[in-house]
């Protein structure tokens, strides 16, 4: 989740360094490691080492798998600075793939209205009549609803079933999951694009798993530089689910390219990182209308007024 990019590609990765603390801690470094650290961890996983006891009273575990040998102190530094983390414990593993291994185990995943499921969960899907199914799979890109953006954006998003914005853009799509509830929930076209081309082919596919093809169009364009994005403008409702860094950058063009009254979901900034990018979005004409209050990873909603 950068600028508009995905996780590292980690297909058969020949390193994991594992980390043991409460849940909050460990999922505050593991988010760092697939997010800020570059290269990125390949695939984390967090899991508890006693199912039989409740989440509070039981240790975790993180597990950050790398497809080349980490620099150490990088990592040591990093998960010291978020979660306060001391060094972990390397190990050298077999050649499978780990992306598949530690996204499986996950399970099904409920925002609100939507519900996220793998293949391999796929007949313990609760049936409710409003449920809104979404299949992703283990793969590569970024955005399996497990990580608190996506699964943020999904809560948020759920509160707009009444209302059904006419041209959307979900900018830094990753696995395409907003594109595709989005198009689920208002029956509308999506564009969704993203920087990476494994993201985009991914993305692709899981469009085609959920059967809104004929809705969501995927593209591969480095933020808002493609003469398709300017073609489907202006925007009613944009997605980015990216980086504060290239949220902020992205004001000005954000703004250019939506409507009056238009909204903007923001996501991927960090909670000491929020003024900052509410101030670059209300300086080009934008007023924040709700904010979805998580730990560590805020969602905002802005109007351009």
């Amino acid at each position: 989740m950068t600028g508009a990019t995905s996780k590292k590609e980690c297909n058969m990765c020949s390193y994991k360094i594992s980390w043991s603390g409460d849940r909050e801690t460990l999922e505050t470094a593991g988010t760092s490691l697939s997010e800020i650290l570059w290269p990125a961890a390949g695939a984390v996983s967090l899991t508890k080492n006693d199912a039989t006891i409740e989440d509070g009273a039981s240790a975790w575990r993180l597990d950050a798998y790398f497809e080349d040998a980490p620099d150490m102190d990088e990592v040591t530094s990093l998960v010291s600075e978020h979660g306060g983390l001391g060094p972990g414990a390397l190990e050298e593993l077999p050649d499978i793939d780990w992306v598949a291994h530690s996204l499986e185990g996950l399970g099904i995943v409920r925002c609100g209205r939507f519900v996220l499921y793998g293949i391999h969960d796929a007949d313990k899907l609760p049936d409710e009549d409003d449920d809104i199914p979404i299949r992703i799979d283990a793969n590569l890109a970024f955005g399996t609803g497990h990580h608190p953006t996506t699964a943020g954006c999904l809560t948020l998003l759920d509160r707009f079933a009444g209302w059904a914005p006419r041209s959307v853009l979900d900018l830094g799509c990753g696995s395409a999951v907003l594109a595709i509830a989005a198009a689920k929930l208002w029956d509308r076209d999506i564009l969704a694009t993203d920087i990476d081309e494994d993201s985009i082919d991914i993305a692709a596919q899981n469009v085609a798993l959920n059967k809104v093809s004929d809705r969501v169009t995927t593209l591969c364009a480095e933020g808002f530089d493609h003469p398709d994005i300017t073609m489907s403008a202006p925007y009613d409702f944009i997605f980015a689910n990216i980086l504060a860094g290239p949220l902020a950058e992205f004001s000005p063009v954000m703004s250019e390219h939506m409507i009056k009254s238009g909204r903007v979901m923001l996501a991927g900034l960090m909670e000491e990182q929020e003024a900052d990018v509410r101030a670059a979005y209300e300086a080009v004409g934008f007023r924040q209308i709700n904010r979805l209050d998580q730990p560590t990873w805020p969602i905002l909603l802005f109007a351009k007024i």
